[in-house]
């Protein structure tokens, strides 16, 4: 049977992105001949019934936002039984039949809940940090990669100036994808991230020393969240080597910014998918990106998936940075 209401939240880290994804559920839903009903600051507007009707104007001009016009929360209440019992029956109550949630692997755990609750669910990725195992790609990353090259380029100019090393952080605890990549795309001497373990002197010291003999004055380090220490570790490296350097921690400017192409291009893709499926009775899954394309996984196989890291592309940037 075919689910006539279903309404749509953003829970966890916001991520660019997340506005078109949600654009995109609302006028799928719509033009599926469904109501949609917007949840406001994720699962705690399940629990406090902030819920309203949408329309298609209500996601018109959102595309090009960054952050999520639906807000979102972190909610340890729904993060019980008891929470999640109080949210599957207000949604019973006001008549939603499905939910589609975007977020994390914490926010799909939340999902998986309120499935086993009685309200089925699908699960669009949406975090700047590319870490969910089920998919190659999510919703954000593309946006908070090019924040990321455009800070540090801006960086490297003073850093240039001075003959310095910038220690840079970007974020991503527990994946290094964006130190990765973004490392790759600035020139960095070296990149830290938490899969591949790093001796201090080989991996930093030693070469910046190789590229300050073949005429190098200046240094670049990206450091993933994961690792962290980075202002440690910038005085160990002057300590070492006597050149001045400074660590900066780029923080939650990489969440903002309106949406790249690509962000913006998959949050709409991703979203309509999202909504089908609900439309099709279809609950307890997650939209992804395999190979290139949009396609949908069981909630709970993709849950149990172990993330893998592109030790390949790794050992091509440890290669070339020299």
């Amino acid at each position: 049977m075919n689910t006539k209401t279903i309404a749509v939240l953003t829970s966890g880290g916001d991520a660019p992105g997340m506005n078109a994804a949600v654009r995109a559920v609302t006028r799928t839903g719509i033009s599926s001949g469904m109501r949609v009903m917007g949840v406001r600051r994720g699962y705690n507007g399940l629990l406090n019934r902030d819920v309203f009707e949408m329309n298609l104007r209500s996601v018109s001009d959102i595309i090009n936002d960054g952050g999520t016009a639906l807000f979102t929360a972190r909610s340890p209440e729904f993060n019980t039984p008891e929470g999640v019992k109080e949210a599957a029956d207000n949604c019973r109550d006001m008549g939603i039949e499905g939910v589609v949630v975007i977020g994390g692997d914490g926010s799909f755990r939340g999902a998986r809940d309120l499935t086993k609750a009685g309200i089925p669910c699908v699960c669009v990725p949406g975090t700047i940090d590319n870490d969910i195992a089920s998919t190659e790609y999510t919703i954000g990353f593309d946006t908070a990669m090019n924040t990321a090259v455009e800070m540090v380029d801006r960086l490297r100019d003073t850093t240039e100036s001075h003959d310095r090393c910038s220690v840079v952080e970007v974020m991503g605890r527990r994946c290094g994808d964006l130190a990765l990549q973004t490392g790759i795309a600035v020139g960095a001497t070296s990149i830290l991230v938490p899969e591949v373990p790093f001796d201090f002197q080989r991996d930093i010291i030693d070469r910046m020393m190789f590229t300050q003999k073949t005429g190098k004055k200046h240094f670049i380090i990206v450091v993933a969240e994961g690792v962290g220490g980075v202002d440690k570790l910038a005085k160990d490296i002057e300590a070492k080597t006597g050149i001045e350097t400074r660590a900066t921690v780029l923080g939650h400017v990489q969440r903002g910014g309106s949406p790249t192409l690509r962000d913006r291009v998959v949050g709409t893709v991703m979203g309509y998918y999202a909504a089908d499926l609900l439309y099709r009775g279809k609950g307890n899954r997650v939209v992804v990106m395999h190979d290139g394309k949009i396609t949908d996984v069981d909630l709970n196989e993709a849950l149990n998936m172990t993330r893998t890291f592109d030790k390949q592309l790794y050992d091509i940037a440890h290669r070339v940075s020299i």
